[in-house]
């Protein structure tokens, strides 16, 4: 089966691409289209690569991504991203159709923030999955909805009647900027957001890969199409050396993955404050910079390392505990090697991530910075406080060693 995987060029999206193409490049012919700065990336995971858009509509991807400060529900920080990137993606489709006019693939899979693929693939005749690395942003019926800070499951009947409103009010400033932006939106093949059964019409109605496992969302409904198959996990090869552990000390990594720039500085302030205050720990500040030069960054404390890159799946067992922002990668990262999180969230589907870990025993939700120096304290004090982080390790491990994604491709594309 010839099989096309579309990624954009961010980490947190392109590398659970690239894990699902190496799983199922073992028995189908595979190729991952993604923007020409990480061709490079692709190759290194020995992968066959083929560019889509150009330099400079890669550099609007980022410009697009890595906003100066956080966008959270702002609705003209969010107009503006969805106009520039609706404009992309009328591109990205132009370019597909004349790719496919030639040679169409038997099956298409593409990360959940690149529909106008699926869209188009849905449209000719080809099917379709959906790559979700964070399946608490489907819609749902019941249950908590997703980016509005972080909402713990109902406790009672007025919690459920407010999140009945927040779906409400979710689907219809969805529905209001889908007629803004009508036009753009018809042409790429999404002349309605929601399909008559009430599934958004974004997401593959054969199958969503679901990037994770069940045992760590709140209970709720899902689609008759999602499959939870684990977490895919991959780091291209690079040249970064390993981190400069010092043995007989525990370690501390604080990361905010790839891009976020606007939060980097604060967070390193954090740590530097942390390690002045913790000499007994050695504290490393990644900027996740894959393509920085390799040196270290020198501080002028002992136990402090800013470096430019830190690679999880290779070095993250190295460390004792993590703080990160909630990025979906670096979260099944830290529980795959069983470290526990301080959860930071930024933005976005951060902070349901942070919820989902506190409530499973597997990491604590830092809300403010300010808050680190005792949140820490705590945590030296009550590591029971990570009690559901063994369990949760044991069903991770278990699911990434069934292989789910191969065994749905060899029951064929349809479902």
């Amino acid at each position: 089966m010839k099989i096309e995987l579309f990624a954009p060029p961010f980490s947190g999206h392109l590398h659970p691409i690239l894990a699902i193409a190496q799983a199922l490049a073992r028995t189908h012919e595979v190729k991952v289209l993604s923007t020409p700065s990480v061709q490079g990336a692709i190759k290194a995971c020995g992968l066959q690569g083929e560019s889509i858009l150009t330099v400079a509509d890669e550099a609007l991807l980022w410009a697009i991504a890595n906003t100066p400060q956080a966008v959270k529900a702002k609705p003209l920080q969010l107009h503006k991203q969805l106009q520039q990137a609706l404009r992309l993606m009328v591109q990205l489709r132009a370019e597909l159709q004349q790719r496919w006019a030639l040679q169409r693939p038997d099956l298409v899979i593409a990360d959940f923030t690149l529909p106008a693929a699926g869209l188009l693939a849905l449209e000719l005749g080809i099917p379709w999955w959906t790559s979700l690395p964070s399946p608490c942003v489907l819609e749902s019926p019941d249950g908590p909805p997703a980016y509005l800070g972080g909402l713990m499951p109902a406790r009672h009947v007025g919690s459920r009647a407010l999140f009945g409103l927040a779906r409400l009010v979710t689907r219809g400033f969805k529905r209001g900027m889908h007629a803004w932006f009508r036009r753009e939106m018809v042409a790429l093949g999404l002349p309605a957001l929601y399909r008559a059964d009430g599934s958004e019409a974004v997401y593959s109605p054969q199958c969503i890969l679901a990037l994770g496992v069940k045992e760590l969302e709140f209970e709720r409904s899902w689609p008759a199409a999602l499959h939870f198959v684990g977490p895919m996990l991959c780091t291209p090869a690079n040249t970064h050396p390993a981190p400069p552990f010092q043995p007989g000390k525990r370690h501390l990594l604080v990361t905010a993955g790839t891009h976020l720039e606007w939060a980097k500085q604060g967070l390193f302030e954090a740590a530097r404050e942390l390690a002045r205050r913790h000499c007994d720990w050695v504290v490393h500040v990644s900027d996740g910079q894959v393509h920085q030069a390799s040196a270290n960054r020198e501080q002028d404390l002992p136990n402090l390392q800013r470096l430019p890159f830190v690679d999880y799946e290779r070095h993250l067992q190295g460390y004792d505990l993590l703080l990160h922002h909630g990025g979906a990668g670096v979260m099944y990262h830290a529980i795959q090697a069983g470290i526990p999180s301080l959860v930071h969230p930024l933005d976005y589907d951060q902070f349901d991530h942070a919820a989902r870990l506190q409530a499973q025993g597997a990491g604590l939700w830092l809300k403010r910075l300010e808050d680190l120096p005792a949140t820490f304290a705590r945590v030296l004090r009550e590591p029971h406080l990570f009690h559901g982080l063994p369990e949760l390790q044991q069903t991770v491990r278990q699911q990434v060693r069934e292989r789910r994604v191969e065994a749905l491709a060899s029951q064929g594309a349809h479902f």
